[in-house]
């Protein structure tokens, strides 16, 4: 690893296992994710480097090199490719391709609740991708907005294209449950499934318990549960019924509650086999509203002008400049529109 230069951030311009880091996009917990210049092959990667504690944890290393090689085999469209992952100089990374777009949080805060169509769109994008994981007996455990990337769609029939990205973290090197040995919680409280808070061993349906928590987002523009404090959420998640959709949605039928609800169900066994299973009962509940809407031409739509998405980061909303009238969502994001209060 080459010595890296004084500076605001001081990896800035430094050489790590043949990638030169060029900036911060974001940090988080765990890890920081820098954008930089693979020099062997001349294109932009993300780099995520782990913070030094996790490189220090021989279990940790053992796992997270097992399980990064696990993630980088997956080859499916609708999860971030992993390039490398390895150690260098005693420093944990992994380079990942360079998704141009929003996460789906910056898209939540900015348009609130979204359509119908376009909710199920990503949806069944997000389950294709977690049923592939789950077939190779990986568990995400952090499945929320600001891991899920919506890039550019290929034409107005497919017109967003998502990715679900932070699987090259190791999450399950840390326990069998949701914490780590010093008791910290990993992941995130609003998408949480009752029985990691229990400290139960987890499988693909506490994923598809995140999911459901996500596409209930969509819908209605906050997770299930909202509470005035962590210990309050907590309780919520393994003992409060889920909150009707079709209460706060007039265009969404009742139907689709009971479904929501069963992905939502306190028990593992009592949920749905697979995340897709749940995301087409979910488009069967809908009815009407269909997997489909009208999407406008993306040639006739402003072209984006967006940072790239930052994988596997929860990050501050960046501050959105005055407009008057408000913005326009971006161009790329056409059909993902505001939907009706």
């Amino acid at each position: 690893m080459s010595r890296p230069s004084e500076g605001a951030s001081g990896l800035i311009g430094a050489e790590i296992a043949g990638y030169r880091v060029e900036r911060e996009l974001g940090r988080g917990g765990m890890a920081v994710v820098y954008c930089a210049k693979d020099l062997r092959l001349g294109r932009t990667v993300a780099l995520k480097l782990l913070a030094p504690e996790y490189t220090r944890n021989e279990a940790f290393r053992s796992r997270f090199a097992q399980e990064s090689r696990v993630a980088a085999a997956i080859d499916h469209p609708n999860i971030v490719p992993v390039f490398e992952a390895g150690e260098a100089d005693g420093v944990l990374y992994i380079a990942m391709c360079f998704v141009s777009g929003l996460d789906l949080r910056a898209l939540l805060d900015r348009e609130g609740p979204l359509p119908v169509p376009a909710a199920l769109r990503i949806a069944v994008q997000l389950a294709s991708a977690l049923d592939a994981a789950h077939a190779r007996d990986l568990v995400h455990r952090d499945v929320k907005p600001g891991n899920v990337l919506v890039a550019k769609g290929i034409d107005s029939d497919h017109p967003e294209h998502v990715y679900l990205t932070d699987f090259g973290l190791a999450k399950k090197s840390l326990s069998l449950t949701g914490f780590t040995t010093a008791g910290e919680f990993v992941g995130t409280l609003d998408y949480v499934a009752p029985e990691r808070i229990a400290g139960r061993p987890v499988d693909g349906r506490s994923d598809q318990y995140s999911l459901a928590c996500v596409v209930h987002e969509t819908l209605v523009g906050a997770p299930p549960f909202r509470r005035a404090d962590q210990l309050e959420l907590l309780w919520a998640h393994q003992y409060d019924p889920p909150p009707a959709v079709s209460g706060e949605r007039p265009d969404i039928p009742a139907d689709a509650d009971e479904v929501l609800h069963r992905a939502l169900a306190k028990i593992p066994d009592d949920r749905y086999g697979s995340c897709l299973e749940f995301v087409m009962a979910l488009r069967g509940a809908v009815g009407g509203a269909g997997l489909r809407g009208p999407a406008p031409a993306l040639a006739d739509l402003r072209p984006a002008a967006g940072p790239c998405a930052d994988p596997g980061l929860d990050r501050a909303e960046e501050p959105e400049p005055p407009h008057e009238p408000p913005p326009e969502p971006p161009g790329w994001a056409g059909p993902v529109l505001r939907a009706p209060r």
